[in-house]
Formats: structure tokens, C-alpha cells, sequence
């Protein structure tokens, strides 16, 4: 099985994917793709799915690849701006409907999205994030342009309330025919795979992950506490801290039997919305914010 060869315009020709079994994709390593990472959400609004996306276009471009972004204006950031490494994003002028996502009805962000993707000769649609109707549309209009496209779900969702089952319904209807799924977690997985219906053969996990070598403390400003600190986005379907509980009493009990002058500081980053428990916890095992 071959790669095409140069478009023979004097532009190096994108890698071609082809499906050698369901749910692979092959690609000929010496080409390189023109990606559209396709979101609501990004840069200036902060969040996971904001910090994933650009960290990932990074390191795409690091190995050679192009990478474009596309988003919807935020305030008076509008038209075409530049990131590290040449990132190129686009603000386009959409309308936000509901927390930072943009009214659907596939056809209105039609013009738009196939001009940028004829314009920078797109292979490759990446889409994130189910909440985002930006996302759903460039999947729905790359499959009407013949170009591959990927999916990497965030988060987690319910079956039962409304804006669930909604959100189900889009991404039964969006995924259907996208060459590839991508889930941070196997939780998350099972949980994407249920809500759309979907072959779990074509939905990979790629686990996210804090690289530890990039944060290791200076040992020689060690001392005998114990410092936590949890960076986290403590909202109702990411609740760290229902998670970090068991482990700062567990952190905490073994430290205060080893020795009482101990002490452990938890600190959270940023403060969570909903704490219900964790104040008593903290107070009980002599945790201090």
C-alpha cells in the first residue's frame, strides 16, 4: 500500500490515510498533514479542553505537521491571530448561544469553514469536545469534502437529564461516520461509546497526563512537610475533589502517626465550587489551606 505522490502544483502533497481494519487508519510517516483543530473552546477562555487542544497543536507542529485552529470570536478578538511556533488561529464572527457555545443549524457556519478549509488545504478535521456545536458542524461539512476526521471527547455526560440526552442524540448523529474517536480516560470511553452508540474498536484512549520531570521541586529547599497541591477544574462532572479526599487522609493519618510535628498544607487550585465534606476532612486530620 502506497502513498500519492507531490500534487505536482510544487506543494508537498498530505499524507493519505487509508483504513487497513476498523476503527486503523495508516498513514505513510514521511508525509505530513495540514490539521484543523476545530473547538468552541479556546484561548481566551481557560479551561481543559483550551489547554489540550494548544498543547496538542504544539507538539504537532513540532513533528512537522500544520496546524490551524478554529474558534469563535471572544469579545474583540476577531479575525486571524498568531500563537507560538506560527500557530494560526481563527476567531470566527459566530454567535454564542449558551457557556461559550455557538448556535448549531449546520449551514450557517458552512461558507466560513470551507473557505478555511480550502484556503489552507486541510487533510485532517479535529474536533473537540461534545458541548461543542462548532465541532459537529466542521465534522458534518468535512464529511461532505471527502477529508478524514477525528473526534476527542473531554468529558463526561449523563443519559437522563435534558441537555444530556440532547447532546447524546448530536453526537450519535456527528460521529456516525467519523474515521476516528479519541477518549482522554477508559471511563470515559465506555461512557462515549454507550452515549453514541459507536463500534468501540474505532475509539482509542489517549489517558491525559501531567509530565512530573516538568515539576519536580528543587531538593535542596526540602523540609519535612508535605505540600499538595491539585490543579483542577472541580465542576459537577470533573469533581476532583471527591477523588483527593481519600488520599489527603490517607497522606495526612500516615504523616501525623510518623511524627507530630509534621504537618500537611493541601492547596487547591483554584477553589472549588462545591466542597461538601472536604472543610470537615481538612479540620479533622489537622489539614491546613
Amino acid at each position: 500500500m502506497a502513498c500519492r505522490g507531490g500534487a505536482g502544483d510544487g506543494h508537498p502533497a498530505s499524507a493519505t490515510l487509508f483504513r487497513v481494519s476498523p476503527g486503523s487508519l495508516y498513514t505513510c510517516r514521511t508525509r505530513t498533514h495540514n490539521i484543523c483543530m476545530v473547538s468552541d473552546f479556546f484561548y481566551p477562555n481557560m479551561g481543559g479542553v483550551e489547554s489540550h487542544i494548544y498543547q496538542l497543536s504544539q507538539c504537532l507542529i513540532e513533528r512537522g505537521h500544520k496546524v490551524i485552529i478554529v474558534t469563535h470570536a471572544y469579545g474583540n478578538r476577531k479575525g486571524i491571530r498568531y500563537l507560538t511556533n506560527g500557530l494560526k488561529v481563527y476567531y470566527l464572527p459566530l454567535k454564542v448561544m449558551y457557556n461559550q457555545s455557538t448556535a448549531t443549524t449546520l449551514f450557517h457556519s458552512l461558507p466560513l469553514l470551507r473557505y478555511i478549509f480550502v484556503r489552507e488545504r486541510v487533510t485532517v478535521i479535529h474536533s473537540h469536545s461534545s458541548f461543542s456545536a462548532m465541532a459537529h458542524d466542521a465534522l458534518f461539512h468535512a464529511k461532505t469534502m471527502g477529508l478524514q476526521t477525528v473526534f476527542t471527547d473531554h468529558s463526561l455526560f449523563g443519559f437522563a437529564d435534558v441537555s444530556s440526552v440532547l447532546t447524546n442524540k448530536l453526537l450519535t448523529v456527528s460521529l456516525c461516520d467519523t474515521n476516528h474517536i479519541i477518549c482522554v480516560s477508559y471511563t470515559s470511553k465506555e461512557n462515549t461509546v454507550l452515549r453514541a452508540a459507536l463500534n468501540p474498536e474505532i475509539v482509542s484512549v489517549i489517558p491525559n497526563a501531567v509530565d512530573p520531570t516538568d515539576f519536580t521541586p528543587d531538593p535542596f529547599r526540602r523540609h519535612d512537610s508535605i505540600t499538595i497541591v491539585v490543579v483542577s477544574r472541580l465542576v459537577y462532572r470533573k469533581d476532583g475533589v471527591s477523588l483527593c479526599r481519600p488520599g489527603w487522609s490517607a497522606v495526612a493519618q500516615s504523616r501525623l502517626t510518623a511524627s507530630s510535628a509534621s504537618w500537611v498544607h493541601a492547596i487547591l487550585l483554584p477553589q472549588p465550587l462545591r466542597v461538601a465534606g472536604t472543610t470537615e476532612d481538612l479540620k479533622q486530620f489537622l489539614l491546613h489551606l
